[in-house]
């Protein structure tokens, strides 16, 4: 089997343009020190909805689709687990919210270096339970996906690892995750690949064993989770890390639909491309299937 086994041939079509935004674009690097990281953050909304589950409090977007609700997407935004913001992605998922008739809740989740794991895992599992606690009652639905992009992909695991340690995540539906990084740890050949990166530092510098699988979920035991939807890049940097991820998740008895993209970088679901749109169409399908 190889990559190629994962590919939707019907994607050609957009490569040609795909390769020229990669040209366009270059290659980009995040922040490497906290002084860059300062230049790359964004002021908090102030129009955030604070809500509270189990004694913590934790800031969310709600965006809401027209009509009446048929589920709930739990969202957590990309950034390294330092920079960005719920709000930077209003407009995606208010696009979201309508294509697939669902609520959109993302989360405003703490941010390293100031705040280190395990607060962003903490508000993650806050907004979680939340809605496991009020989306009947708020949205008229309980059916409930996670998903998220990069950082946020990894604590769409970490949030169902903890979920299913309570004996609730059998009430989440399924999960959507987009180029996530899965072992920050440094030991496996894919997490090798990015271990000199600041957020790293940033996010877990203070932990002496970042195979803890709250931290590298790729470490963690993936039995009992609901099926997944994974998307990510054929020249992502952290695509074997997903294929890892992947693996180990079918390993443990789960259910994976990977779909890889060609001539695609790590964030290409946020270019204004053929290729990012065919993505967000197939996650938009997937979402579709499980809110019906």
């Amino acid at each position: 089997m190889n990559l190629e086994t994962f590919i939707d041939p019907g994607l050609a079509v957009h490569v040609e343009e795909s390769r020229r935004t990669n040209a366009e674009r270059g290659v980009r690097r995040g922040p490497g020190n906290a002084d860059e990281l300062r230049s790359f953050r964004v002021a908090p909304a102030e129009d955030n909805t604070v809500v509270e589950a189990r004694g913590r409090e934790v800031p969310v977007r709600i965006l809401r689709p027209e009509g009446t609700p048929r589920g709930v997407y739990l969202d957590f935004h990309a950034g390294g687990f330092f920079m960005g913001s719920a709000a930077q992605d209003d407009a995606r998922n208010q696009r979201l919210a309508n294509a697939v008739g669902a609520v959109v809740v993302s989360v405003d989740y703490r941010l390293a270096p100031e705040h280190p794991w395990p607060a962003a895992p903490d508000d993650a599992e806050t907004a979680a339970l939340w809605l496991l606690d009020q989306a009947g009652e708020r949205f008229g639905t309980d059916r409930i996906v996670i998903g998220g992009f990069s950082a946020g992909s990894t604590l769409v695991v970490t949030t169902l690892l903890r979920l299913r340690d309570r004996g609730e995540v059998a009430r989440v539906a399924g999960a959507v995750l987009q180029a996530g990084t899965y072992d920050l740890s440094g030991l496996t050949p894919a997490g090798r690949s990015i271990a000199d990166e600041y957020f790293i530092e940033a996010y877990a510098g203070h932990v002496r064993d970042r195979t803890n699988p709250d931290i590298s979920p790729v470490f963690g035991d993936l039995r009992g989770l609901p099926e997944f939807l994974m998307v990510v890049g054929d020249q992502d940097v952290i695509l074997e890390d997903n294929l890892a991820m992947a693996a180990r998740i079918v390993g443990a008895g789960g259910e994976v639909d990977l779909k890889i993209y060609p001539e695609s970088r790590h964030g290409f679901t946020n270019r204004d491309n053929g290729m990012a749109r065919a993505a967000w169409h197939d996650i938009e399908q997937w979402l579709a299937a499980r809110f019906s």
